[in-house]
């Protein structure tokens, strides 16, 4: 007796087992979220065209040339032995690898006949890279095609050529009013398809006589790239100082910002002139900067914030971080930058009006960013620790891993060089931050560079040039303090601080006297404060204070009349618009803080006075941006489910499947509220003999809906049973239920 073949996708999904339905929701998720109903619903999801584009993207070349001797078939259905002939070059285990990827993901379907659904057909706009039939093209081709190729003078033969290779539609070239281009000469003699104004296609036809014996053209193995080693110690020492180095960049940007924030521009983003700013005081280069920038957004250290939400602050976050140890620093700037959907290496570049993209702009924004970048270093992690492969080996692989996604790759090689800078790779190869980063996220990375970083310092080593060196990266207190007290002469492993007038001025701006001075150089240095920094203190706190400013909008007084009378004619203190009110005081219009800046901009040392006539210090505020929700990708890969999830929607989908299948004809049917006998009846033949039923119910929302279930016990106008589809024992009140009917033993379960 024949078995008949399922003549649908839906009829072939009932004969698939749970494991092989598992299997297939497994691979495409999208599908499985909400549960399908049934499997009509199913077949249903596996026909939108945004998951068919999303299933087909994952798959590699050799898959997708499997799938393309199916569409190209004549008919409707190939069988598979016909797929091993159609591609004898490729190895029978390749060959039967794809087609098990393409029936798991029900992109073709059937045992012995495999068929396409229509809305992959529909995907695949050129399979095997060929035009459409010339039917389709509404062309008529050439009588003896192979004779109308073989006269074909050398560059038409050569354009040809290249339409016959991985894409059948090129480019016509504008010549208006000059000799016919090659193009439109073929055009003239039907090899070509004119399919708008501007483009041409080259029919089925054609590239099939030009390919000869290899109609799929050639087989698309998997490329062997030459893989490249490292000493693990040696890659992850270097992964370490690449981490400690951008650790130390990311603080000092984000101090500089906390005392001088950024402007934010009107299309978003940081200005020129502030990134030129950060990039000179930092000692770095423009491009640098603008990296430092995107990664600290990325990590949510640096947001837009301030009265007027114009200007770029360190976030909330910032403290938070700053008091961790390097290794959960360095994690939560990689983790950041793993999931961020900005692509850094943009800025700078023209786009499409010519204008140059802003660091932190939203033109840099690309949706598929956190995808490449996860996939690029996952394909590097499928190699032993200590191996990977070079920039241009990885790219090659990628474009033969998602060929359909190979347009997208071009960010790859700068992707690359960040990971480099970050620590997360060494020569094209992982370091044990950055496999713990893909395999356990932030909480991985921070492991995997753990021991490796120096633990912070708490003092420094004052030299004789007036120089502060830091051995090591500082606890957050003693940083925070010679951010006052001395500028960053250089950074690295070890960071020099210079203390000068300017900075000297500024700590005694910001409160500090040159008793407190003396005692935290005393208490900081692990060597013997040099006389010379002692004299300076207390040369600039002498001069510091013998002006004092307060508000008329503001006064200016001082002991020194000669001083007030020298400053009354210094014409670049005539921005502070002062006048003498009496001997010893000045007055101005303006506000004390701004003539406060106009004469320390003019060279003189003033202090602030309160209302009492003590010297005022303000100590300087810590503006902050709120900060916000780590972003991801929206068009991400959808969340992996469980195996407690795949079983509960199988089991769900089979409920439903099988609720279809009940014999309606046989169930009984009520009014809602009227219980009747025949529906006790039924219910307790089942009880009894532990049959599953099909159940009509309506909950107290008034919603109906249909469910196969097994009943267990009946009893007080109550139904005890174990509902299939959500795997869970429920209690459904007698008078809801709508009609009963015992599941059909014959029906089909799978």
């Amino acid at each position: 007796m024949s078995v008949e073949l399922p003549a649908t996708l839906a009829g072939w999904l009932r004969t698939r087992s749970d494991a092989q339905v598992a299997a297939l929701l497994a691979a495409r998720p999208d599908v499985a979220r909400p549960a399908p109903s049934d499997v009509v619903a199913l077949a249903s999801r596996l026909a939108v065209p945004v998951s068919v584009d999303r299933a087909l993207d994952e798959l590699d070349a050799a898959t997708l040339q499997v799938l393309d001797v199916v569409l190209l078939a004549p008919t409707d259905g190939v069988e598979a032995a016909e797929l091993f002939a159609a591609l004898p070059e490729v190895p029978e285990d390749v060959l039967s690898g794809a087609i098990d990827a393409l029936t798991t993901r029900a992109l073709l379907w059937g045992d012995d006949v495999l068929h396409a659904p229509d809305p992959v057909r529909r995907a695949v706009r050129h399979p095997a890279g060929l035009g459409r039939r010339a039917a389709e093209l509404r062309l008529v081709l050439p009588t003896d095609l192979s004779a109308a190729v073989a006269e074909l003078p050398a560059d038409e033969r050569d354009v040809l050529d290249r339409l016959s290779g991985s894409r059948p539609v090129g480019h016509l070239p504008d010549n208006a009013g000059g000799p016919a281009t090659p193009a439109r000469r073929l055009l003239q003699r039907g090899l070509l398809a004119r399919i708008d104004a501007l483009n041409v296609e080259l029919p089925r036809e054609v590239g099939l006589l030009l390919r000869g014996d290899r109609p799929y053209g050639p087989p698309r193995m998997r490329p062997e790239p030459a893989v490249v080693t490292r000493d693990t110690a040696t890659l992850d020492r270097r992964a370490a100082g690449a981490a400690l180095e951008t650790v130390g960049r990311i603080g000092e940007l984000l101090t500089l910002l906390e005392e001088e924030p950024a402007g934010l521009l009107r299309s978003g983003g940081v200005a020129v002139r502030d990134q030129k700013r950060i990039a000179r005081t930092l000692h770095v280069d423009e491009a640098d900067a603008g990296w430092l920038l995107e990664l600290a957004h990325a990590a949510g250290l640096l947001d837009v914030g301030g009265p007027h939400r114009d200007e770029w602050l360190p976030t909330r976050a910032y403290d938070v971080w700053r008091e961790q140890d390097l290794a959960d620093r360095w994690a939560t700037l990689v983790g950041g930058w793993l999931e961020s959907t900005r692509i850094p290496s943009l800025v700078g570049q023209r786009d499409v009006a010519g204008k140059a993209v802003n660091a932190l702009s939203p033109d840099l924004v690309r949706h598929t960013a956190a995808g490449i970048r996860r996939g690029a270093l996952a394909a590097l992690a499928e190699y032993p620790p200590g191996s990977g492969l070079e920039p241009d080996e990885l790219v090659d692989l990628l474009r033969w891993r998602t060929p359909r996604r190979a347009d997208r790759l071009a960010p790859v090689p700068a992707m690359l060089d960040e990971a480099t800078r970050l620590g997360v790779l060494v020569g094209g190869v992982l370091s044990t931050g950055g496999r713990g980063l893909l395999t356990a996220g932030e909480d991985g990375a921070a492991d995997g560079m753990r021991g490796l970083l120096p633990d912070p310092v708490d003092h420094v080593l004052a030299q004789p040039d007036l120089s502060l060196v830091a051995p090591g990266p500082l606890v957050a207190e003693l940083a925070d303090t010679l951010a006052v007290v001395a500028d960053v002469e250089s950074s690295g492993g070890a960071t020099v601080f210079r203390v000068s007038e300017a900075s000297v001025r500024r700590a005694l701006d910001a409160g500090w006297s040159a008793t407190d001075l003396h005692e935290f150089f005393a208490r900081a240095s692990r060597t013997p404060v040099p006389q010379a920094l002692d004299y300076l203190v207390d040369d600039v706190a002498r001069q510091h204070g013998r002006i004092r400013v307060g508000s008329i909008e503001s006064y200016v007084r001082s002991d020194d009349h000669g001083l007030l009378s020298q400053l009354l004619n210094d014409r670049r203190a005539a921005n502070a618009e002062l006048r003498r009110l009496a001997p010893g005081v000045l007055v101005s219009g303006l506000g004390a803080d701004e003539v406060l800046t106009v004469l320390r901009e003019a060279g003189y040392s003033p202090a602030g006075e309160s209302a009492g006539g003590a010297v005022l210090t303000r100590p300087p505020a810590r503006p902050r941006a709120l900060g916000r929700k780590p972003t991801t990708a929206t068009t991400a890969a959808p969340r992996p489910l469980t195996e407690a999830e795949l079983a509960a929607t199988v089991r769900e989908i089979r409920a439903g499947d099988a609720a279809l299948s009940a014999r309606r004809g046989e169930a009984v049917r009520q009014v809602p509220g009227v219980t009747t006998a025949g529906t006790l009846e039924l219910l307790s033949r089942a009880i009894r003999g532990g049959l599953p039923v099909w159940l009509g119910y309506v909950d107290a929302q008034g919603s109906g809906s249909q469910r196969v279930v097994q009943p267990v016990s009946l009893g007080g106008g109550f139904l005890q049973a174990f509902d299939e589809g959500r795997g869970e024992t429920r209690t459904f009140a007698v008078h809801r239920i709508t009609s009963v009917a015992l599941v059909d033993d014959d029906a089909p379960a799978g």
